[in-house]
């Protein structure tokens, strides 16, 4: 059996993992690392003159890794010629040249780009008529059984822990077959149609048999949103409600985490249960936050007992007893809150989150959607103005894909009946209206919108968020639509971020000069855009750093719209009284196209304005849970240091 060279890349303890599990700084790291597995696994088979019988995933985990297959094929010379490929799943049913065909995707990202030979390439058939499923499925199964079986299969995870189509309540010996997708499934996928209502229920899978009966398995887990069901499959008991947890039994699987896939984990959350620690500042304060809240008794609750009891003994007698660890604690985490996020004019600031001085401060928040400003620091931005900031907003995408096609239709049948209706001959409108009109009323689901309806639903987007900055009191000079080209495909994947996106966003930093930056760090987002976005901060402010201006600038990461920062997190936090909810709530109703139903779900049935008002009543309530004071809502930011 070849030697995996990720099984050797861990030094950690897994004493709660009841599998090999290998966690990577980044995904492209872990990408680079599970790609080596496979291209040396290639070409032992080749030098043994054997076929390589791949298992292969789809969705947004293994791009990463076709990406580094294709480098090294046209860069290193890695030949796919002796590889035979089953892919895990297809959406039943599905038109093989669709936008959302698996067929498509394995096309576009491996197959057409490196020289595996067309008979070696086998996807489960989503045109297939019912009747023919069965015995196409048992067809399926037996090549892979003709060929020795699979040598290597690749996985991602669902949120309900199912790998391949393998969803919640699958038996272990389950075959290849049709399936019912789970409602959280359909959801998490409804971005990439558009909307759960165009996302099909159904799909052909390969079963957990075959899954388990492969040689060797590597599952893959990118983001914070999958950290929870990395730990249940991992740590968990072995479950058919987990699928992913039945790997636990496999002779030679390994998960590949990133650090945020991996951040739940026992041996990463809480050190301290797993092997003696040096207690640093920050490791106290999460212990100690996390205690309290396990426990649900205030911070200066806390007893020398509750920390013996829970595994802390070696905190209580490196800095204890307990009533000075929670002392500690409690002025740190009370010091967070403040009303003055600018800073507070002629305040002592020693123990404030922000700066006195400058008293009148140039902000700049950046909103990678044009609603992200308002959903997730809808507060602190009127706050923030209302105090005698000059505050700036860089809505750094269109967010055009984020709109309804009847949405669309409603606005271009609008221009164009007015212009007809007075006669209002414009050669841009015959162009861009009727045009996108007659696209509109025609489109097919699998079709790519044109570049006149991108306008128009950018127009719509612009013209919301400038309604937005209005009401919060914004002037027209202080908006800023940057629209970065990474974004501008017309489809849910987005090109890389490049030299052009970077040069904008250093162009308008370098314009304002800010005292303060505001991003957004929510990277749960389930499309990417807000990754993109930071990366392109980061460079840019990386790049500005010698500049003389950046030595007064310093860097806030706001949360909101997907998740929120853990209470051992948090730097800043804005409080907000009632009417301030209120009056947040009616900046993020300025987005009509946004509301009563969002075409980007993600697994989250709420409206972001719920969402929103949900996540700063629960961050507030977690500091009135710890005994501190109790305020309607909070908004959370943590400073990132560059």
């Amino acid at each position: 059996m070849l030697s995996s060279s990720i099984d050797k890349a861990t030094g950690f303890e897994k004493r709660f993992e009841n599998i090999g599990t290998v966690v990577y700084e980044n995904s492209v790291e872990a990408s680079k690392a599970v790609a080596k597995e496979i291209a040396d696994l290639i070409r032992v088979k080749q030098a043994q003159k054997q076929s390589c019988i791949l298992g292969l995933a789809t969705g947004s985990t293994p791009k990463g890794l076709y990406s580094e297959l294709v480098r090294l094929h046209k860069e290193e010379g890695l030949s796919f010629k002796n590889v035979v490929s089953f892919n895990l799943d297809e959406y039943y049913p599905m038109a093989q040249d669709s936008i959302n065909s698996y067929v498509r995707f394995m096309n576009e990202l491996l197959f057409n780009q490196v020289d595996i030979l067309p008979e070696n390439i086998h996807i489960p058939d989503g045109t297939l008529s019912k009747e023919d499923i069965a015995n196409y499925c048992a067809a399926y199964e037996a090549k892979i059984e003709a060929l020795g079986g699979i040598d290597l299969q690749i996985l991602g995870i669902g949120g309900n822990g199912h790998i391949g189509f393998n969803e919640s309540g699958s038996l272990q010996n389950s075959k290849t077959r049709l399936v019912a997708l789970d409602h959280i499934t359909r959801v998490a996928a409804s971005s990439d149609f558009s909307g759960l209502d165009n996302t099909p229920r159904t799909a052909i899978t390969l079963g957990v048999k075959k899954i388990m009966e492969a040689k060797r398995v590597i599952l893959m887990a990118w983001g914070e949103g999958k950290a929870s069901i990395i730990k249940a499959s991992t740590e968990g008991p072995v479950t058919n409600l987990v699928p992913a947890s039945f790997l636990q039994e496999h002779k030679n699987a390994t998960f590949v985490l990133d650090k945020e896939s991996a951040s739940k984990l026992t041996r990463i959350n809480t050190p301290w249960l797993v092997e003696k620690i040096v207690w640093t500042d920050k490791l106290i304060r999460k212990a100690t936050l996390g205690l309290a809240l396990h426990l649900k008794k205030p911070i200066l609750m806390l007893t020398d007992a509750d920390y013996i009891e829970n595994g802390m003994s070696d905190l209580l007698a490196d800095s204890g007893p307990a009533y000075d660890i929670n002392i500690k604690i409690f002025n740190k985490l009370q010091n967070t809150i403040t009303g003055w996020p600018g800073g507070k004019p002629n305040a002592d600031d020693s123990k404030r989150p922000e700066r006195a001085e400058p008293a009148k401060k140039r902000v700049l928040i950046f909103s990678p959607h044009p609603d992200d400003d308002i959903i997730s620091m809808g507060g602190t931005f009127k706050r923030l103005h209302e105090q005698g900031h000059e505050v700036h907003v860089g809505y750094q995408t269109s967010g055009n894909i984020a709109v309804a096609d009847d949405e669309a239709l409603r606005f271009a049948s609008f221009v164009c009946d007015y212009n007809d209706k007075f006669g209002i001959k414009s050669l841009e409108a015959e162009n861009i209206y009727k045009k996108a009109l007659a696209f509109l009323k025609n489109k097919k689901a699998s079709e790519v919108d044109i570049a006149e309806v991108r306008y128009i639903k950018g127009l719509i987007r612009k013209g919301e968020a400038r309604s937005t900055s209005y009401y919060v009191g914004i002037p027209d000079e202080q908006i800023h639509f940057m629209e970065l080209p990474f974004y501008e495909t017309g489809t849910i994947e987005k090109n890389p971020i490049g030299e052009e996106d970077i040069k904008i966003t250093m162009d308008l930093i370098e314009k304002i000069k800010p005292h303060q930056i505001y991003a957004a760090g929510d990277l749960a987002d389930p499309h990417g855009t807000h990754k993109v976005c930071l990366d392109a901060i980061f460079e840019a402010v990386k790049r500005l750093k010698p500049k003389e201006f950046m030595n007064d600038c310093w860097v806030w990461l706001y949360r909101g719209a997907w998740q929120e920062w853990g209470i051992d997190e948090i730097e800043m936090a804005v409080p907000m009284g009632p009417d301030q909810v209120l009056e947040k709530r009616k900046g993020i109703f300025k987005h009509q196209s946004q509301k009563d139903g969002v075409v980007f779900q993600g697994a989250d049935s709420r409206e972001f304005w719920q969402r929103a008002e949900d996540r700063n009543k629960e961050t507030a309530d977690l500091y009135h849970e710890l005994g501190l004071s109790h305020y309607a809502a909070m908004e959370a930011f943590v400073r990132w240091e560059y």
